[in-house]
């Protein structure tokens, strides 16, 4: 029965039944010339989620990380300049990748629990005055910390500095559950993957990309062909791929798209927000404290939350799995037995967000933490109470 517990990791998230019958078909012809009927409006509509009208959506099959790579192959030379800042795990693998691709990577590192600093990249970018910097990379959620960066500041400090420079963006762990600008922020690459806010099974890398982007590529000489933003436009111009392609997700991507603008993608973002705010609420009665050092990083997607000194939190979250068969995310990197992440992006109403809460109290009372069982529910309880969707309705 532990099956039909929902996950609490920040992604891969629960599959709504309705998605998982979406892509529960049968082999289908994807040369067929009905194809396009199917995937050229899947394309367009995504384009709302991203928050653009002159971009392009581009799709691999790959994870988040296939869509990093696709970003700089594309658009970059070895040798190039990019500046990013240091301030996760996520952000941390980005400069890894860039760096075996032998890119340049001007690091500005970054405490943990803090977000992107749009102040530095300015200086950064000012100081530049040869040009030498080609792109500028930035994680929109950092799922390690929970921690949420001000992409439209870090576009006004580019601008400020007067600056060419190509503006990427991880999404990965915000598109479709937070609020997301690709225009009105100056995003040149967004990338996001279908395991997410889309509520799919991970497999498919969903970039938003720029006419900027896109003439990069005639100068750019980084080696690619599974992920050439090219051989993937012309092929999709008439409904193909270039390659055989996730056909199944394809299917789920339509019907995810038909799921997020049915609820609406403000009521989608404001559920988030209103499940962030109950999870905040139990961490503050339980006297715990977040990753994220202010109110304005606070990630709506996902709460790194520090345990007390002299406790393990992998040993919480191996007893929360063990013992009652739900799964929570783990610390990552510097955050390793110091801090566990509660997910609450995607599928998920009050009352499942609840039952993590609940189970996650439990794991810590069986491990003798200084907290009052129950607490953390009832300070989410009430804020749910007071503010669920249905009270803010009648209210209205």
């Amino acid at each position: 029965m532990s099956d039909q517990n929902p996950v609490f990791i920040p992604g891969p998230t629960n599959i709504p039944d309705r998605l998982r019958l979406a892509m529960q078909v049968q082999t289908r012809d994807h040369r067929a010339p009905d194809f396009v009927e199917t995937f050229a409006p899947v394309l367009e509509d995504t384009k709302k989620v991203f928050g653009t009208t002159t971009g392009k959506v581009i799709t691999f099959p790959a994870s988040g990380t296939g869509g990093w790579e696709a970003a700089i192959t594309n658009t970059l030379s070895a040798g190039d300049r990019v500046l990013v800042a240091r301030y996760g795990m996520f952000s941390h693998r980005w400069i890894d990748l860039c760096e075996r691709h032998g890119l340049d990577v001007q690091i500005i590192e970054c405490p943990w629990g803090t977000g992107a600093p749009a102040d530095r990249f300015e200086a950064a970018l000012t100081a530049d005055t040869a040009g030498e910097i080609k792109a500028v990379l930035v994680t929109h959620n950092e799922t390690a910390t929970g921690v949420k960066s001000d992409v439209a500041a870090v576009r006004a400090a580019m601008d400020a500095a007067s600056h060419d420079a190509l503006l990427f963006v991880d999404c990965v762990s915000s598109l479709a559950s937070m609020p997301f600008e690709m225009d009105a922020w100056g995003v040149d690459i967004a990338v996001s993957g279908s395991q997410k806010g889309f509520m799919l099974a991970t497999g498919m890398a969903i970039l938003g990309v720029s006419q900027k982007a896109l003439d990069h590529m005639e100068t750019a000489h980084l080696p690619r062909t599974f992920f050439d933003f090219r051989d993937m436009m012309n092929a999709n111009a008439s409904g193909g791929f270039p390659y055989t392609p996730p056909l199944q997700l394809i299917y789920g991507m339509r019907e995810s798209l038909r799921m997020l603008f049915e609820e609406g993608l403000d009521n989608v973002y404001a559920r988030h927000t209103r499940l962030a705010e109950g999870v905040r609420r139990a961490v503050d009665a339980w006297d715990l404290r977040l990753v994220a050092e202010s109110p304005e990083l606070y990630s709506d997607t996902v709460s790194a939350i520090y345990v007390p000194k002299g406790f393990d939190s992998n040993a919480l979250t191996d007893q929360a799995f063990s013992q009652y068969g739900v799964s929570f995310g783990i610390g990552l990197g510097e955050m390793n037995g110091k801090a566990f992440r509660i997910g609450h992006l995607g599928s998920l109403t009050d009352v499942m967000v609840l039952s993590g809460l609940a189970t996650i109290e439990m794991a810590m009372a069986d491990l003798d933490y200084p907290i009052e069982l129950g607490s953390g529910v009832a300070a989410a309880q009430e804020f749910f109470r007071a503010n669920s969707s249905a009270s803010i309705k009648s209210a209205a």
